[in-house]
Order: C-alpha cells, then structure tokens, then sequence
C-alpha cells in the first residue's frame, strides 16, 4: 500500500502545475499587455490593460519563433503585439497597414495603398503641421514595397507615433499576437477608473 502524500508535498505540486499551466496559456495562447504610450490614441489610452491572443496567426516555439502549428494570417487593419525591431527586449503595438508585395506611400498625411488612397478610417491627425519628407517620414514618405515575410505598420495617432515610417518593416515572425480587449483602464494621472473603456472590444 502506498504512502499517503504530504500536505507539502501536495501545496508543491499544486504550486508547480499552477506555474506549468500559466506558463502555457502566456506562451501559446493569451497575453496581458499595458499600453504605456499615446501612439495608438484613440483607440488605446495609456493605462489601458489589454488581452492579447497569441494563438490567432499560429502556435509557435519561444525564442526560435517558428511556427508549430498555422492557424491564420495577420489581416490588414489588426492591431498588432510585435518585437520592436530596433531592440528586441521591447514589445510594441501598432496597427497593419501594408503586407507583403503593398506599396505603400504618404503625401502630405494622405495614405496610399499601391497608388491609390486607402480608406484610412482609424488614423487620426492632431498637428496641422506638414514636414517634408526631406526633413523626416512623418508626413511625407515613400514609396516603399513592403518585401515578402514582412509587414508595415502605423499608431492610430498618426503624428505621434514612432512607426515604420522611421525604422522601417517588421518580420511576419516576430508579431506575437493580436489585440483583442481591453480588461482594465486606469487613468494614472487623475487616479480614476476609465470603467467605460473595460471589455471594449479592439478591432
């Protein structure tokens, strides 16, 4: 007859499996994020909390950053958890807007999808200013082809976002997830629940 097991022993591998099963769901399937900056306003407020699914474009192996198992494609207008090129401990949000074999251009804050204009519902502009691409891409860039296995993205807040117009595509493997909802939103300035912005649906 076997021996009864411990109350320890038993917290323990409960303690285990909890950290087992937690570390799946982050890894392959759903991710919380806090927005930190206004590059997605309006859509996303800094202090929002939001869900990410990770399983929507494919179950991959962390670190290698292959894909186990396909099951989709990032879609033009999804909003898009991804390592920030330019430093890979970084994660960063934006929104699709080229795939691959897209030419994408602006002119005078107007976008372009391969030459004709794009019914770009989500951008928003707050700077009446208009910079010459000769100064800086903000307002004036391209064109550029978006090459294959790799994709062009831009914040909702088109003048105040660091994007892809500044340090150029990211690789279709390292978008980790899609945006699906906002869980929690906290006004750090003011102190104040945004109740509001709680189980708003990110599309």
């Amino acid at each position: 007859m076997s021996k009864p097991k411990s109350k320890l022993r038993e917290y323990i591998e409960a303690i285990l499996l909890a950290i087992v099963i937690a570390f799946f769901i982050r890894t392959f399937v759903i991710q919380a994020y806090k927005i930190p900056s206004g590059s997605m306003k309006p859509t996303l407020q800094i202090g929002d909390h939001i869900l990410v699914s990770k399983f929507n474009y494919g179950v991959k192996l962390p670190f290698l950053r292959s894909t186990l198992i396909p099951t989709g494609t990032p879609k033009r207008g999804d909003i898009l958890v991804f390592i920030y090129p330019e430093d890979r401990s970084k994660d960063f949000i934006k929104r699709l807007i080229g795939l691959p074999g897209d030419t994408i251009e602006i002119r005078n804050k107007k976008l372009l999808l391969n030459g004709l204009p794009l019914n770009d519902t989500h951008g928003v502009y707050v700077d009446n200013l208009v910079i010459p691409g000769s100064v800086q891409p903000r307002d004036n860039f391209g064109p550029v082809t978006v090459p294959e296995e790799s994709i062009f993205v831009m914040g909702d807040n088109r003048d105040e976002s660091y994007d892809s117009r500044f340090w150029g595509f990211v690789k279709m493997k390292d978008v980790l997830g899609k945006a699906l909802i906002i869980y929690w939103s906290w006004n750090h300035e003011d102190t104040w629940v945004r109740w509001s912005r709680i189980g708003k649906i990110l599309h």
